[in-house]
C-alpha cells in the first residue's frame, strides 16, 4: 500500500494560497542579533523594575517584539521578561499601566498574554496573572484588541 499521497503539498499547486511571507515581512534581523537586542532589554527592563517603572519596562519589552520565523529563543526570553514584569506588578496598578500604553504595544501585550496562556502548564506564571491582566486589557482596550491580536500574522 501507498501512502507517499499523504506527504504531498497540494498547496504548491494552488496559485491562490498565501504564503506567511506574502502576509507579512519578516523581522530584518538574524537571530543571533535578536537575541542580543532582546538580552539587553531585558538587563533595561530589570533596571526599570528596579526604580518601580512599570510602564517604561512594559514599553521596553513590547516595542519592536522579535516576529517571524527563526527567532524562537529571542521570542521565549522576551516572553520570560514580559512574565517577570506581570508577575510584579500589583493588581490595582494594572488599569493605570494598560492606559499608558500605546495601542500597537497593547495589541502586542495581548498576543503575549494569548502566547502565555497556550504554553504548557502556563510555563512560569500562574493563570490568575494572566487572566487578570487580560481582563483588565479588554476592560480598557476593548474587544478590538482581541480581534487584531488573533488576525495579526506576526507571531509572537
Amino acid at each position: 500500500m501507498d501512502v507517499n499521497f499523504r506527504k504531498i503539498d497540494i498547496d504548491q499547486y494552488d496559485e491562490d494560497a498565501l504564503l506567511d511571507s506574502e502576509l507579512y515581512e519578516a523581522d530584518p534581523r538574524d537571530p543571533a542579533q535578536a537575541l542580543n537586542d532582546v538580552k539587553q532589554k531585558a538587563a533595561s527592563v530589570r533596571s526599570s523594575l528596579a526604580k518601580g517603572d512599570i510602564v517604561g519596562a512594559l514599553t521596553l519589552v513590547l516595542e519592536d517584539a522579535p516576529y517571524g520565523p527563526n527567532l524562537d529563543d529571542a521570542k521565549n526570553l522576551n516572553l520570560q521578561t514580559l512574565v517577570s514584569i506581570l508577575n510584579s506588578t500589583k493588581s490595582s496598578e494594572i488599569p493605570g499601566v494598560i492606559k499608558a500604553l500605546s495601542t500597537d504595544a497593547q495589541d502586542t501585550l495581548m498576543k503575549y498574554l494569548y502566547k502565555g496562556m497556550a504554553l504548557p502548564g502556563w510555563g512560569d506564571v500562574s493563570g490568575s496573572v494572566l487572566l487578570g491582566w487580560h481582563e483588565k486589557l479588554t476592560e480598557v482596550a476593548g474587544t478590538g484588541c482581541i480581534v487584531r491580536a488573533m488576525t495579526d500574522r506576526r507571531l509572537v
